[in-house]
């Protein structure tokens, strides 16, 4: 069976059309499953909704915006989501590199080093918090209680004194894996000739660092800051896992699930999820501005 003629003068219309009417349906079910939970969720932040009485919501506008606000919960939350991106962000990618770079070498061991470095992928983030909680941090039979007891100096609680940091620490080794593995694979793309074209001049090694290695890891770097942005939003099971929420160690994500949970309140868990949406997009569209000026450099 012959292919039916594409129409002369107007074959790459034709198919710009064809090509659209295939991603159509995948198009209309990707809107569909997306746009209309988010209706519903903004429906559900204008009236008064509680579980307790789901047959008595009323109407109220934007009540449940202006109640989200002047909680006081609701800045602390949002900067505890800002600092916690933050520090995951340093970490992870401070540490990637390093571990990238010393794997890119040839090491004893790389292999098992390379499987190592993965396992954390294959850990639940509520394992995680749990093996974090009981075998690292607790401050009397943990291994940082046992490293801190070697040095004579006194156990620290991590929940208790330091729980953003503690959580923080957490979320940073899952999310560790990722960025060695975006970085080692940009490293090993690096043009070798331009390395040893600078050593020969005798460029140092941390000027080989600075002003070649790190250009070449712009791109990457950038990715790697947009995708776990966007991951880093929701963290959630670390939070409930090790301190329960709490002023100093709650984000938005935990807040909408107080909200639902022990406040049995969907319009203004529902107004929460709706300001963390478009928090996380206003995030999303400059983080996506920023990747694709580092693409063009």
């Amino acid at each position: 069976m012959t292919a039916p003629a594409v129409p002369a003068g107007s074959s790459r219309a034709y198919l710009r059309g064809q090509g659209r009417l295939l991603v159509a349906p995948a198009v209309v079910l990707l809107l569909a499953a997306s746009i209309l939970p988010f209706i519903a969720t903004f429906w559900f932040s204008l009236i008064d909704y509680r579980l307790l009485s789901p047959g008595a919501h009323r109407f109220v506008g934007l009540a449940n915006y202006v109640k989200l606000v002047t909680d006081p919960g609701f800045l602390p939350a949002l900067g505890n989501t800002l600092l916690l991106i933050g520090l995951v962000l340093a970490l992870s990618i401070g540490l990637g590199l390093a571990i990238a770079l010393l794997i890119e070498r040839a090491v004893i061991g790389r292999g098992i080093l390379r499987l190592l470095i993965i396992s954390p992928f294959f850990v639940m983030p509520p394992v995680a918090a749990l093996l974090w909680k009981n075998l690292l941090m607790q401050p009397v039979s943990g291994f940082f209680a046992w490293i801190a007891s070697l040095f004579g100096m006194p156990a620290l609680d991590w929940f208790a004194n330091a729980p953003l940091t503690s959580i923080g620490l957490i979320v940073a080794w899952q999310w560790l894996p990722f960025a060695c593995l975006i970085l080692l694979t940009s490293l090993q793309s690096f043009d070798r000739e331009q390395r040893e074209a600078a050593e020969l001049d005798g460029a140092s090694s941390l000027a080989i660092f600075r002003y070649l290695v790190l250009p070449h890891l712009a791109r990457p770097m950038a990715i790697i800051v947009m995708m776990e942005t966007i991951f880093l939003l929701s963290v959630f099971a670390e939070i409930f896992v090790t301190t329960g929420g709490g002023r100093a160690s709650s984000n938005l994500a935990f807040l909408v699930y107080s909200q639902v949970m022990l406040q049995y309140d969907i319009g203004a868990a529902s107004a929460a999820g709706i300001v963390a949406v478009i928090f996380a997009n206003i995030l999303a569209f400059f983080l996506v501005r920023a990747v694709g000026r580092s693409l063009d450099a």
